[in-house]
């Protein structure tokens, strides 16, 4: 779920933080810049795990703060495809089931990807499954927000939402109007996966 990205980035220290040691005032800069943001076709950055190196401390005229050319490691959030996550059900739509896991909450869960049959219960604002009991009845089962639910990732799209910046390996990406800069896709339409109560009434 979570990687170590290696990335660069040209760091600007004001003057105010000239008494900090470097890497501290680097650590605090690029938390800054990057925590909770999308870097395009890399992830949901979380937090810096480590400097790896540092080139020479350059000032440009007319700005004095001092600029450094920065390679080092940052802790992402990109599930690979296929892995098994828990999270929680959010929301529910005529698009899908809609899951949160706290920090992110750009997942959706297709209608073709829930387990079959499953219909939309528009008095509940929920999806059913139509459990087959195998006497020749059906069971609702019900998929209410809050639930905890465990899916498979299917896919992920990045979306650019700002221009990239001339120099830079890796830019951040923010939301921009409508558009969502990560998101991901994901399926329960299989045994063991869904909501957790179904197979394990003690959750």
């Amino acid at each position: 779920m979570f990687i170590l990205a290696e990335m660069k980035n040209v760091t600007r220290i004001l003057p105010e933080f000239f008494n900090m040691k470097l890497n501290d005032a680097i650590a605090i800069e690029l938390n800054k810049k990057l925590a909770n943001k999308v870097v395009l076709n890399v992830g949901l950055c979380i937090a810096l795990f480590d400097i790896r190196n540092l080139k020479d401390s350059f000032i440009i005229p007319g700005d004095g703060a001092s600029h450094t050319i920065v390679h080092f490691q940052y802790i992402v959030f990109r599930p690979f495809m296929g892995e098994i996550i828990v999270g929680k059900i959010r929301t529910c739509s005529q698009d899908g089931v809609h899951v949160t896991l706290g920090f992110f909450e750009d997942i959706l869960i297709p209608p073709k990807a829930l387990q079959h049959p499953s219909k939309f219960n528009e008095t509940e604002q929920a999806w059913v499954w139509e459990y087959d009991t195998g006497d020749g009845t059906k069971h609702n089962l019900f998929m209410d927000p809050g639930n905890p639910i465990k899916f498979r990732v299917t896919a992920e799209t990045f979306t650019e939402t700002c221009p990239a910046e001339p120099g830079l390996i890796q830019e951040t990406q923010e939301s921009s109007g409508n558009k969502i800069p990560y998101s991901l896709l994901g399926s329960i339409n299989e045994p063991g996966l869904g909501v957790l109560s179904w197979w394990d009434p003690d959750n």
